[in-house]
C-alpha cells in the first residue's frame, strides 16, 4: 500500500500572491529613495507652498536643476504622491499629503524616515561580508546616521518632551523647574539635553556618547547654556554612585555592547528616588508577536543593517528586542518598580518609567 504523501500540495495563488507583494516592494523601495531625496531637497517643502505648477516653476523657487527636479517629479506623480494636470503639465503636492511630508508638519513628516533607507544600504557591501566572515560594521561606517537620527529625534523626542514626555512621569515638570540633577546616556548630538536646559534653568544637565562628533556638535550647540556639558564616555565603564536624580535613554540601549553592564551602571549612578525614564521600540520580543506591527519590515531590516551589527562584538541585542526582554533586564540589574506607557504622540515607541 502505497504511503500517502505530507508535503502541502503546490499552491499557484501563492505565488501570484507573493509575485504581486514583490512588485509592491520593489516599488515602495525605489519610492523610499525619492521621498528621502525630496525631504533632503526641500522640495516638499516648496511644493506645499505652491499653487499647480511647471518643474522650471518648481525648480526656479527650490533653487535646484529642472532636469532632475522635472525626473524626480514624475516618480512622485507615478508614485501617486502628486497630482499631475496633463493640460498644462503642471504639479501640485496637495494638502493633504503635505501634513506628511514637510518640515512645517513635524512630528508627523514621515519623509524624515524616508533617509534610513540611503543611510543603512550604504553598508550593504559590509553586511553582505558579515552573513559569510562573522563580522560585525561599526557605526563609523554609516554615513550621516547620527545627522539622521538627530534629525528624527528632534520630531519625536525633542519636539514633544513639554507636552508629552516629562509629564507621563509625576511630578517630574516641578522636580526639572526646582533644580534637580539630570543625565542622558548615548545623547548623540545633543538635541534633548540642550532643550532640556533651556527649559529647566534651575537644574543641571550631563550628556554621554561614544560618538566624538556627535559630542563636538552637542558642545557646540550648548555654548549659551551654563547648565549642561557633555563627555566622550564609554557608559558601559559609567562608575558613578547615586549621583543623578533623573537619568534618561532614547532609543540608545538596544544597540549598546554589554547592555545589561550599562544598565547595572545606571541602576549604580541613579539615587534612591530618583527616576530612569526609557525609550524603546514597541515589539514584541518573539517575531511571532510582531505579525501585525506597522513598521516590523522596516524596524528590522534597521536592526539587521546597523543596531545588530554595530553591537555584536559584545553581548549587545537588536531594535525589536521587545517589552519581554526590556522588562527581563531592567529586572536584573535591580530595577522593581517598572511602568510601561505608550505616548499618543509616539506608536513607535513605549516609555519606561523605571524606579528602584
Amino acid at each position: 500500500m502505497a504511503t500517502q504523501s505530507l508535503a502541502p500540495l503546490f499552491d499557484d495563488s501563492r505565488v501570484d500572491t507573493l509575485s504581486q507583494q514583490l512588485t509592491n516592494i520593489f516599488n515602495n523601495s525605489a519610492l523610499s529613495l525619492m521621498v528621502s531625496i525630496g525631504h533632503r531637497t526641500r522640495l516638499f517643502d516648496v511644493l506645499s507652498l505652491l499653487s499647480p505648477a511647471s518643474s522650471s516653476q518648481i525648480a526656479y523657487a527650490a533653487g535646484l536643476q529642472e532636469r532632475y527636479v522635472r525626473e524626480w517629479l514624475n516618480v512622485m506623480v507615478v508614485g501617486k504622491i502628486l497630482d499631475y494636470f496633463p493640460s498644462n503639465k503642471t504639479y501640485h503636492l496637495p494638502p493633504e499629503h503635505a501634513v506628511l511630508l514637510t518640515r512645517a508638519a513635524s512630528p508627523t513628516n514621515m519623509a524624515a524616515i524616508a533617509q534610513y533607507i540611503p543611510v543603512i544600504a550604504s553598508a550593504e557591501d559590509e553586511i553582505v561580508k558579515c552573513f559569510a566572515e562573522d563580522s560585525d560594521v561599526s557605526y563609523a561606517q554609516f554615513h550621516r546616521f547620527h545627522e539622521v537620527l538627530a534629525e528624527d529625534s528632534a520630531q519625536r523626542v525633542v519636539a514633544a518632551l513639554e507636552d508629552h514626555i516629562l509629564p507621563a512621569v509625576p511630578n517630574l515638570l516641578e522636580d526639572l523647574r526646582l533644580g534637580i540633577d539630570v543625565l542622558e546616556v548615548g545623547c548623540g548630538q545633543g538635541h534633548v539635553l540642550n532643550k532640556m536646559a533651556s527649559l529647566f534653568p534651575n537644574s543641571q544637565f550631563t550628556g554621554y556618547d561614544l560618538s566624538e562628533d556627535a559630542i563636538a556638535t552637542a558642545t557646540t550647540q550648548s555654548q549659551q547654556l551654563p547648565n549642561v556639558q557633555f563627555q566622550i564616555k564609554d557608559i558601559t565603564r559609567l562608575e558613578e554612585i547615586e549621583k543623578y536624580n533623573l537619568i534618561t535613554t532614547f532609543d540608545a540601549i538596544h544597540d549598546q555592547t554589554h547592555p545589561n553592564w550599562l544598565l547595572r551602571n545606571i541602576y549604580n549612578a541613579l539615587r534612591p528616588d530618583g527616576v530612569y525614564l526609557r525609550q524603546e521600540i514597541h515589539a514584541a520580543s518573539d517575531v511571532s508577536g510582531n505579525l501585525n506591527h506597522p513598521l516590523a519590515p522596516l524596524l528590522y531590516t534597521v536592526s539587521c543593517m546597523h543596531c545588530m551589527t554595530g553591537s555584536l562584538t559584545a553581548d549587545g541585542l537588536e531594535t525589536m528586542w521587545g517589552r519581554e526582554k526590556t522588562l527581563e533586564l531592567l529586572q536584573e540589574a535591580g530595577f522593581t518598580h517598572i511602568e510601561v506607557e505608550q505616548l499618543p504622540h509616539d506608536v513607535m515607541n513605549d516609555y519606561y518609567i523605571v524606579k528602584k
